[in-house]
Order: C-alpha cells, then structure tokens, then sequence
C-alpha cells in the first residue's frame, strides 16, 4: 500500500504539471528557478567548477519549454523528484530562457510544439533505424546536446529501455555500437550544442509584445476568423490577453486568458473562447512583427488551426483568397491600421464597401470576365500585400489536406476520447501549359467543399470499414467509432478501418473531386508533449 501510494503522488504530480501548460497556473508565486534547480536537481546532479556548464547533465543540453517539461516530469516518475507545480514551472522557466533554442533552430519541427496532427516527416535514414524507430524527427530535432551528453543519452536509454536492442531494425545488427560510435557523434553534428545561432539570439534584443495585434486564422467546424487580440504585460514574460472578433458568417468570437513567453520569442497561452478551453502556441519573429501558430481545443488538441497575428501597419490575409473571372463575390481584408481606398488589382472592381474598421474591411468585389488570370496585389491605403489574390478561369485540382492522416476510436464508457480528424479542401488552378498537377500551377486557397468517406480498397469494402469506422461531417470533421469489440463485425473486431476521403468543389457546373487517406486505429495510451 506505501508503494502504491507513493506511486499515485507521482502520476498526481505528474498530471497538475501537465494541467498547469507551461505555467499557465493561475497562482502567482516568486519563485526563483536557479534557485529550485540548486535545491532539488543538485540531490543526483554535481556541480562540475565550470563557470560555463554548472551542473552535470543539465549544462550540457537545450531544449524547448516543452522539452524540459518532460525531463522534470521523467525525473518525477523515474528517480522520485518531489517538486511543486509552481517550482517546476520556474525550473522549466530558467532553463528555456538560458538552455533553449533560436527560432531558426525551432523552426522546422514547429509543427509538433503546435500539437499539429498528421505531419508525415522525412526523417534521415540513420536516424529512422535509431531514434525515429520509436520517436518523431522532432523529438530530437528539438533537442541540442554535446557529443558527450548525447552518448550518456544512448546509455540512459538502454537503461530504461533495455529491450531496445531487441526491436525491429536492432536485433540484426550491432545497434548499440552503431548507436554509440555513430549516430550520437551525427547528432552532436546535427543539432549542435554550440551553434551560434543560440548565443547569436541571447544577445539579441528581445520583441515587445504589449499592444493590439491583428489575427487572422481558421478553426474547424467554424471556419476563418478575423479577431483583435489585445497583450497586455503583468510582470516579467507573463501576460493577460483579451481576443475579440467574428467569424466569416458574421458570428462573434470572444475570449480572454493569459500567456507567458519562454527563451523571448516562445508564446504559450491558455484562453477560453466561446466557452471553450484553448491553447496558443506561437513564435514571435525576431523584429516582433508577427506572431504565427496554431490555436487549438485543450481537450481536444487535433481540433484546432494555424493563425497568424501582426502588428504596426499590415495586411494579414484575404478570405477568400481568390476569385474567378466573371463573378461577384464578398471578401474579407484583414489587418491592422486599415485605411484609405481599397484596390484588389487589375481587372478586380470594388463594388460595395459592406463595413470596414482598422482590422477589417468587408467588401463586395466583382472579376472582370476579361481579366487576366494571375496574382493581385491588394491595398488599403498605403497597406499592401503582395500576390495576395488570385484571379482564375476555372478550377483544375483539389488537394485534401492533410493527404495521409489517423482518427483513434474512443469513448463508449471508457476513459480515452476519440480522436477526430480534420479536413480542408486547396484548390489549384492550372497554369499556362494548361495541366493541373504541374509546377505552374497557381494556389487559390481553401475552398467549400462537399465531404464524403469511401472504402480505401477492397479488404476495407469486405470489412465494412465504411459501416463501422466512422462519419464524417459538413464541416470536413471526421469522427470515429466507439472502442471496444463490435459483436456486429467479423470476429467481434473494433471499429478501426481504412478509408477514402473525399472533397468535391463545385466549380459553376464542373464539379472537381480530391481524395486523402484515412486510417482509423485504437486509442493511443501515452500522449507527450513532444511525441
């Protein structure tokens, strides 16, 4: 009973760390993360006298606030850390401020701090043999160590995972040899410890991000929205933020929370909007012109979307984004600072200013059936955007995206919820040599689209995949099927399944059709911040 006690502390531990996001508690307590680190990591870790890497084991290592969020969670778990929330939170603090990363370094694996669901990676052959067998590329590509420590990283798995030698593309070579002598001296190269884009970035002066920001993003089931998000500063990297706006239908959008910014670019922020629970994870550039992320439920972190927040004189997007010769269509510029006549370029007439304010113009604009087929610039006043609407003749090709992706059955009385998968149908039009599919073909944006699911092949048609798995809405929203054996199926099996998207846009009396593959699976039963 002690033991299992003592167990439960740390599962408790463990979670209020997780719950707390970033250190998005609302508590406010002083705490000093050196300090913690000193008091608590120093019981197992020793001072090594160098001025440059204190402490062994941690010195010789960055990571990104989630990463270092997990080490903290592993040594609760593992080695019996006890350590409150609001001190984990200043440890995780102090060591994403001096050991994390740039934001070039951050940059290509975003999508995984994002929560994006189904990115397929391309991860370098050594790696996929060694980490990528178990891990995502960005589980190390966002990970920056010495030679030394990345080989004590190779015995450190071997030591909690023992059987590791044992698996697929191990067992029929020298895995720890090769591990040891060849893929960690890679990484050291890789993901360097010493590059200089980190020490080039801790001198740099850090963006400002007080004030009122111009957003524009998308969320399934709702659509594109256009919202004013308002940062205002509390104490040091913590922030209070307020998020006002519509939708594209009109409706409004509302909500606040708070934030708090790691390593001076890394945004992260818990916000109820609409009565939901949201997350934000985004990057600051460099200047503090712009914020881009993702926003996305907190139960639900597949539902969710990419936006983009900018501040100071600029136009942030169009929706739609494109539109065909010989129609009339309502528009959206969204932006900050919007002021003065609008021009969506030749051969595109403003008809209808329908309202506008320093965020948001909505218009009514009509294509000339004689104009030319290509890219527009779009101005406000001053404010332009270049290339930002395209002008077609006709829609070739449909692009579902994401073009491979996983739902997870869930539910049914059990503990694990289901794990939806989201749709957006990209249309193109063909470029000059008149074949769609090819390099000049022109992006026209997301489009309506009408949603429909199919068999992958035949095994899934015999199976009645297309009974079982799953449905999928208007809105591109595919939900699964309950967990749990199916007396109705074959063997009593579950309703996984494998199958077809499909995304058909009516362009005039031509109806255009793309597809995407959907493999529906069991629930998952680890879920990290970094995968």
């Amino acid at each position: 009973m002690i033991v299992l006690k003592k167990l439960m502390m740390k599962r408790a531990l463990y979670f209020s760390g997780a719950i707390a996001f970033m250190g998005l508690s609302s508590a406010v307590v002083a705490v000093d993360g050196e300090s913690v680190l000193k008091e608590k990591c120093l019981l197992c870790h020793t001072q090594t006298g160098d001025p440059a890497a204190p402490y062994s084991r941690i010195s010789q290592q960055r990571k990104t606030p989630e990463g270092w969020h997990m080490t903290i969670n592993r040594m609760q778990r593992l080695n019996g850390l006890v350590i409150s929330s609001d001190e984990a939170q200043a440890v995780i603090k102090f060591l994403s401020d001096t050991q994390g990363l740039a934001p070039s370094e951050s940059a290509p694996h975003r999508y995984v701090l994002e929560q994006k669901p189904n990115v397929v990676e391309t991860v370098d052959p050594a790696y996929a043999e060694m980490c990528a067998r178990c891990h995502s590329n960005a589980r190390f590509g966002l990970q920056r160590r010495t030679e030394g420590e990345w080989k004590l990283h190779v015995n450190t798995h071997m030591a909690i995972n023992p059987t590791t030698e044992l698996h697929a593309l191990a067992r029929d070579r020298s895995w720890y040899d090769i591990a040891y002598n060849d893929v960690a001296p890679k990484l050291a190269k890789d993901y360097a410890f010493n590059d200089p884009a980190w020490k080039k970035w801790q001198q740099m002066a850090k963006p400002e991000l007080s004030g009122s920001w111009s957003v524009a993003g998308f969320m399934p089931g709702k659509g594109d929205y256009s919202a004013t998000l308002n940062i205002v500063k509390d104490a040091n990297d913590k922030f209070s933020l307020t998020m006002v706006g519509h939708y594209a239908d009109g409706s409004a959008l509302k909500g606040s929370g708070n934030a708090k910014v790691f390593s001076g670019y890394e945004w992260r922020a818990s916000l109820t909007i609409d009565g939901v629970k949201m997350r934000q994870v985004m990057a600051a550039s460099e200047d503090g012109s712009t914020l881009t992320g993702r926003m996305y439920q907190a139960a639900h972190d597949e539902i969710g979307g990419e936006l983009t927040a900018m501040n100071g004189n600029a136009i942030v997007a169009l929706s739609p984004s494109a539109i065909k010769q010989g129609v009339e269509q309502q528009m959206t510029i969204i932006g900050s600072d919007l002021k003065g006549d609008v021009s969506l370029g030749k051969g595109v007439e403003v008809v209808k200013v329908l309202s506008r304010d320093a965020d948001r113009v909505v218009v009514v604009a009509k294509a000339s059936s004689a104009a030319s087929v290509g890219l527009r610039d779009v101005t406000v006043g001053a404010t332009k955007a270049t290339a930002q609407l395209a002008v077609y003749d006709s829609v070739a090709a449909i692009q579902v995206t994401p073009n491979e992706s996983i739902a997870r059955v869930g539910g049914n009385g059990g503990k694990l919820p289901k794990v939806r998968s989201t749709y957006r149908a990209l249309a193109f039009s063909a470029g000059s040599d008149g074949k769609a599919g090819t390099e000049d073909d022109m992006r026209l944006g997301y489009m309506p689209a009408q949603w429909s699911l199919e068999p992958f092949d035949e095994t899934a048609a015999h199976d009645d995949d297309l009974k079982y798995a799953g449905t999928i809405d208007g809105n591109g929203i595919f939900t699964p099927g309950d967990a749990g054996l199916n007396p109705e199926r074959k063997f009593s099996t579950n309703n996984v399944g494998n199958l077809k998207v499909v995304a058909q846009v009516v362009d005039g009396d031509n109806p255009v059709e793309g597809e995407a593959h959907l493999l529906v699976t069991v629930p998952t039963f680890m879920k990290r911040a970094i995968q």
